[in-house]
């Protein structure tokens, strides 16, 4: 009675010892990157999505690729899919600087690090990183350009990004910071196009309507700045000189047809494939080596030296694999 009770002992150590060396030989956790953007409609979101995508899956990983819509809603909806489906990073260009807090705290409570590009959040110490470009700086050069092309006086547009959007009011700062200097410079409107080509068209009719002794168009950004292009166009007004932001390739493609006369290129593609690696090593070390808060300078892209840039980046960095 004793032998049998200590053999059942033994078959009953033998099975927990194989439960647990079967736990040992499963194969680990998925390895999946979460990329969360705003609409790919806008080639600038598209180019750092496709960028962080492609760097995530050259160092092994499996990806989700969403898009907000710039809807915090949504983004919060999109965040927790991605923590359900077991997500080991999230990259987020986020959907407003305040009303992203909420989400990129939800993912750190449950151990999952958030690297933020494009856009910074109006807090610190919930995110790993914060990668964004240098927006100040690029829009002073944009502004810089625009005053040598005016010849320092003029009158001006001025269209300005989403409201919500904490890029849109540096980069305005910037423009303004450069401008205030020239007093023969006078500003006709400031009016918010929201990001969007269709409504800066529409906006630009409506300022036409007024007056058509318009000088310049400084956009904070380029899709603003193409849909003020044609809007001029269309108006029999070609000589306006137009600068743009983001470096966006339909953009360059307009400097080299003397449509828009500069951009500043912000290198979308380098961040995103700079917040894959800073993930990839924050993953297997518990550390990126880098502080969270992380700028990165723009470039002039003029007609002299438009051929030099790919898509959001200078032709040799476009090229990169993410490694």
């Amino acid at each position: 009675m004793r032998r049998k009770s200590v053999r059942s002992g033994v078959a009953v150590l033998l099975v927990a010892l194989a439960g647990i060396a079967g736990c040992r030989a499963a194969p680990p956790t998925k390895r999946l990157i979460a990329i969360v953007t705003p609409a790919h409609d806008n080639p600038f979101f598209k180019a750092e999505a496709e960028a962080a995508d492609a760097a995530a899956r050259a160092l092994g990983y499996e990806t989700l690729v969403l898009s907000h819509d710039d809807d915090a809603s949504r983004q919060d909806q999109l965040v927790d899919s991605a923590l359900a489906k077991g997500a080991a990073a999230i990259i987020l260009d986020n959907a407003g600087a305040d009303a992203s807090v909420a989400a990129v705290r939800k993912a750190k409570e449950a151990g999952v690090p958030s690297f933020l590009i494009d856009r910074e959040l109006n807090a610190t110490g919930i995110a790993t990183a914060q990668i964004v470009s240098n927006n100040y700086q690029g829009a002073s050069l944009g502004a810089q350009e625009f005053v040598r092309l005016l010849g320092e006086r003029g009158t001006y547009v001025e269209l300005v990004g989403r409201e919500s959007d904490t890029n849109a009011a540096i980069r305005s700062k910037g423009y303004g910071d450069v401008l205030r200097k020239y007093p023969d410079l006078v500003a006709a409107a400031r009016v918010s196009a929201n990001w969007s080509q269709t409504e800066a068209f529409q906006k630009m009719e409506t300022i036409l309507q007024g007056s058509r002794k318009i000088d310049g168009v400084l956009a904070g950004n380029d899709t603003m700045a193409l849909g003020a292009s044609a809007a001029l166009l269309a108006a029999g007004l070609p000589k306006v000189i137009v600068v743009g932001f983001d470096g966006s390739p339909d953009a360059i493609a307009a400097i080299r047809r003397g449509e828009i006369r500069a951009t500043v290129l912000q290198p979308a593609a380098p961040i995103a494939r700079s917040a894959i690696e800073q993930a990839d090593l924050f993953l297997r070390t518990g550390s990126t080596g880098r502080p969270e808060k992380q700028s990165v300078d723009c470039l002039l892209v003029t007609p002299e030296n438009a051929d030099r840039f790919g898509i959001f980046a200078l032709k040799r960095e476009a090229a990169g694999t993410g490694r």
